[in-house]
């Protein structure tokens, strides 16, 4: 413990003292989420956004939604589209199961007047109505932003470090000491995990009083998801890093972990109009999960049971790869 302690000391000492890295660490989020913010302030008006549950192919042919300034989304998940309705994200949604049904939400202009544009071809379907708050776009994107802080925090913090201490001799050193590799790696991850949270922690509080942000859930548990997004993120980083002994290959190696999760993981935009394999995919990404889970619990007001599948996902994940990486650390590269 006294080995540990020494170890966690020295780490965050090394972080704190860095102030180029601590200060990017705090202002690029708030950089990238405020130009967000004012890029994405104004709507576009031109297009309604219009949902397809059941048979889609044979809503597409009807002549009414062939039409260029309809957007159409299909949806298996009923349930998903409906609450896409009620945080003004659809404008119209349309159902073919029984005789047809159509929802909007009347606090919407533009569901309204999408309702109106289409009101000749919605005389077969049964009116259905949805309230709900609006969602900004910055609501719906910090959670992102939140998850892309805690990935590169923890996959650069540990992934970057040890490497670098690999090829600079200091694990060598420190091999020759009583310290054991899961001493060494849970210093690490400790400190790491202290960091990240407390660089989310004060971005959140940053971003909520600038920005006065949705919070619809428990702040506890989006306390409990960013540390358990962390872990996953930092044990990736370990398994990145448990054999490397050049940072240009641990540079590589990192910047083709981190760029398939910002574009797949949800972080700036919706995958409901991808593929379906890239959803599939994009479900085996940690990010994926914690930007979800961070997202229900912010803009849907989610508790512990909806989140449960993303943290169980997380855990396994970080099982998984922190077994993974024990095995392969080498405290240098000739053993």
């Amino acid at each position: 413990m006294k080995a540990f302690l020494a170890l966690l000391h020295a780490r965050n000492l090394e972080f704190y003292r860095d102030r180029a890295a601590l200060s990017w660490a705090l202002v690029f989020p708030l950089l990238i989420l405020v130009g967000c913010a004012v890029i994405f302030a104004e709507p576009d008006d031109h297009v309604f956004t219009v949902g397809l549950h059941g048979d889609s192919q044979a809503l597409r042919q009807q002549e009414a939604l062939d039409r260029p300034y309809l957007q159409l989304i299909d949806y298996d998940d009923l349930d998903r589209a409906l609450q896409r309705v009620g945080h003004h994200q659809l404008d119209l949604l349309l159902s073919s199961t029984g005789q047809g049904r159509y929802w909007i939400n009347p606090e919407s202009a533009r569901g309204r007047a999408a309702r109106d544009s289409l009101a000749a071809d919605l005389t077969g379907f049964k009116a259905g109505q949805l309230s709900g708050q609006r969602i900004r776009y910055v609501d719906w994107v910090l959670p992102g932003v939140l998850g892309m802080n805690i990935m590169f925090a923890a996959l650069f913090g540990v992934g970057y470090v040890i490497v670098r201490y690999r090829q600079n001799g200091v694990l060598k050193r420190l091999q020759a000491t009583p310290l054991t590799p899961l001493t060494f790696l849970a210093a690490q991850t400790t400190s790491r995990l202290l960091i990240v949270l407390a660089v989310t922690a004060v971005i959140f509080i940053g971003c909520e009083w600038l920005l006065d942000i949705l919070v619809l859930g428990s702040r506890w548990l989006l306390l409990w998801i960013a540390l358990a997004g962390a872990l996953a993120m930092v044990a990736l980083g370990l398994l990145i890093s448990s054999r490397v002994a050049s940072e240009e290959l641990a540079g590589g190696l990192l910047n083709v972990t981190t760029w398939p999760m910002l574009l797949l993981s949800e972080v700036w935009f919706s995958l409901d109009t991808a593929p379906n394999w890239v959803q599939q995919l994009s479900g085996l990404l940690p990010l994926t999960h914690v930007v979800h889970a961070g997202r229900a619990v912010m803009v849907e007001g989610a508790g512990w049971a909806e989140v449960a599948p993303h943290l169980l996902a997380l855990g396994a994940m970080t099982a998984l790869m922190l077994g993974s990486a024990a095995w392969l650390f080498r405290w240098h590269s000739g053993r």
